[in-house]
């Protein structure tokens, strides 16, 4: 009888184990898909000084010129696509300019 609780009492620590190592990463990751914005900045500035990723100042100076009319609202980052978003309004329309952080090319804009 002793035995086969302790086989039992074995596998359920195994199982409990499992699962809460199970729960860390799932909490890891629900942590980094819901990044603020600070945290995105965050990681802007640490890609633009390993040079991955052009700083945000000259993606600015380049595409803030081209939207002639619009007035400028601000950018957002998104670390794992690498691509700065600049917001854009005119008119009560706002529009969307998505730039790869690394080339500084323009992905896409939204109209």
């Amino acid at each position: 009888m002793k035995r086969g609780y302790a086989l039992w009492a074995n596998v359920m620590a195994k199982v409990l184990c499992g699962a809460a190592a199970l729960f860390v990463a799932l909490g890891a990751g629900v942590m980094a898909a819901h990044a603020g914005p600070g945290e995105a900045q965050g990681e802007a500035r640490r890609e633009a000084r390993a040079g991955t990723v052009r700083h945000l100042h000259e993606i600015e100076a380049r595409v803030v010129p081209m939207m002639r009319g619009m007035q400028y609202l601000g950018p957002e980052f998104d670390p794992s696509a690498l691509v700065y978003r600049l917001k854009f309004i005119q008119s009560g329309r706002v529009v969307f300019v998505d730039v790869d952080a690394r080339s500084g090319d323009i992905i896409r804009q939204s109209r």
